[in-house]
């Protein structure tokens, strides 16, 4: 059983054992510190005279995360089954290959700013998905934010238009079509973490077949060989390289935790504010032509997709709360007409996230609850309050 081993770990109990709110404030600091890192490295490698290989910045996180995920999935959680079928590592593969490649592509052609901008957008493709496929409609706030992004877009797009030299639209066009791809990928992962694959499993199977891909892909291009040779003249480069390549799995493994542990919309917040701070860093770090588009393009995007996010929050929780108080009431009516000695109260019943979409479940509940309640709204996988079941959905499912 995987998940003893792991709890039999002291490092993971010791963490296990910690309030949510802890956990959470120590994945979050992990995140933003080592994005910071890792994407502080992207700028300066693409500002080194020579270096004309975006898409090896994918390359090489692809290759830190498949190798440091084999260690830890081997010889320290000791992980020797799957889970999840090699049938559905075909669309994360291609999910993965997709973003990465074309959004460090886009890097040729756009500059760094408006790459982090436009790869925050995932509320647009994701509405449109669910507007299409599922007939769903979004709420007046919901449509709101989004057209507070495509403003931001833009605004960002006009900037970077008139100031930044290397402009090109096509740089817009690639970096658009990653953000289709990445937001399809989190609620594929998140579907096959709910049918209790790890996420060691998840992470490096789906990069093991992207890394075989793009070697193929990068060498038949001349990428690879161009990339090495290039370092193997300029020292700086190579130790950017090194850093870079293995400071992504650290940054990629606190982001999939957050995304398992506290869910999709959790992780969404958190990316915003992590983006917000990586834009002011950019401009601090790396300067370039200031332009007041990219202060009113930053905030209308990072705006809109934050008030999203926490709307989102607040609907699910007022939903949440309306439903375990139904479920209380119809407990206690059933209980008393077949004279139930004792039945779970509302703090045993497990709640989480179904896929990713918008619509939950109520997961593992005793089977009088489900007869009688059936499929109803939930909250997120783990709440962020003091006193909440940290883990249990998780470690039962």
């Amino acid at each position: 059983n995987n998940n003893k081993n792991n709890d039999s770990k002291p490092l993971l109990s010791t963490f296990e054992s910690l309030t949510a709110p802890t956990q959470f404030a120590i994945l979050a600091a992990g995140v933003i510190f080592f994005f910071g890192i890792h994407n502080v490295l992207q700028e300066a490698m693409m500002n080194i005279e020579g270096f004309e290989y975006g898409v090896m910045l994918g390359y090489m996180e692809v290759v830190g995360v498949c190798v440091c995920s084999w260690v830890e999935r081997t010889f320290i959680a000791r992980e020797t089954t799957r889970v999840a079928p090699l049938s559905a590592y075909p669309l994360l593969t291609f999910c993965l290959l997709s973003s990465s490649a074309l959004s460090n592509m886009a890097l040729n052609y756009i500059n760094f700013p408006t790459k982090v901008v436009f790869r925050s957008c995932k509320l647009i493709p994701t509405m449109l998905v669910a507007t299409v496929l599922h007939k769903k409609i979004f709420s007046s706030v919901e449509y709101s934010c989004a057209l507070s992004v495509c403003a931001g877009l833009v605004f960002f797009a006009a900037a970077d238009w008139k100031h930044a030299p290397s402009f090109h639209p096509i740089g817009l066009v690639l970096v658009t079509l990653s953000v289709c791809a990445d937001a399809i990928l989190p609620n594929a992962q998140e579907r096959l973490f709910n049918q209790g694959s790890s996420r060691l499993e998840v992470t490096f199977f789906t990069n093991l077949f992207c890394l075989l891909c793009m070697t193929v892909t990068t060498y038949l291009s001349g990428d690879l060989a161009g990339i090495i040779a290039v370092a193997s003249r300029n020292s700086r480069l190579a130790l950017y390289m090194a850093i870079y390549t293995f400071i992504a799995y650290l940054a990629i493994s606190c982001h999939m935790s957050v995304v398992k542990r506290f869910g999709g919309v959790v992780a969404v917040v958190l990316a915003t504010g992590r983006k917000g701070l990586t834009l002011v860093l950019s401009f601090i770090l790396f300067p370039k032509t200031f332009s007041w588009y990219y202060v009113i393009g930053a905030n209308l995007v990072l705006g809109g997709i934050l008030f999203s996010s926490l709307y989102r929050i607040h609907y699910r929780n007022r939903g949440a709360t309306a439903t375990a108080t139904a479920t209380a009431g119809t407990i206690k009516h059933v209980n008393a007409e077949n004279k139930v000695p004792k039945s779970p109260s509302v703090s045993d019943v497990e709640v989480g996230e179904s896929d990713g979409d918008d619509d939950d479940d109520i997961h593992h509940c005793s089977n009088t609850i489900n007869h009688v309640v059936g499929a109803s709204s939930g909250v997120e996988r783990r709440n962020l309050l003091p006193g909440s079941a940290s883990g249990a959905t998780n470690n039962k499912r």
